[in-house]
């Protein structure tokens, strides 16, 4: 199996899980006399065998990622980067949406002098910070991409 269909499988399981946690929610409680749609037993079962075979997929996944390179790094080291690029580009979208937010009618009316708002951060150099971090996560993810499809789970 390919690492990449380990992912899929993965996220297929996490899904699975967490509608087999939606199911034992909806019967943990009955009206008395009435029986719940589906045995307690079988879905407490069914959520063990299914935890216990995602514990065994991360753990060969995580193995996998840790021991393949991509180019000089570990592709665990290039999804720690790309995560971090991730919340980069998330920060520095929030700081432009605010540096660029209008203040609304009731700001302006709230009191009785105008307040004028200067922004404290370059608009145009914070994009071109965006735009190459957003640059660098599109590279790194499409490296990570392909190995994740030449790569052997272990």
């Amino acid at each position: 199996m390919k690492l990449a269909e380990a992912l899929i499988k993965r996220a297929d399981l996490k899904a699975r899980i967490a509608q087999i946690i939606s199911r034992m929610t909806e019967n943990a409680l009955v009206q008395e006399g009435d029986a719940p749609d589906e045995d307690m037993t079988e879905l407490q079962a069914l959520y063990d065998f299914s935890m216990k075979e995602m514990e065994q997929l991360i753990i060969r996944i995580n193995k996998t990622n840790n021991e393949t390179m991509l180019g000089d790094v570990s592709v665990a080291a290039a999804i720690a980067k790309r995560d971090c690029l991730k919340a980069k580009i998330a920060a520095y979208r929030s700081l432009k949406e605010a540096a660029t937010k209008k203040p609304s009618r009731f700001d302006r009316y709230e009191s009785n002098v105008n307040v004028k708002y200067v922004r404290t951060v370059d608009i145009a150099e914070l994009q071109k910070t965006m735009d190459d971090l957003s640059r660098q996560f599109r590279e790194l993810d499409t490296k990570i991409q392909g190995c994740n499809w030449n790569s052997d789970l272990l």
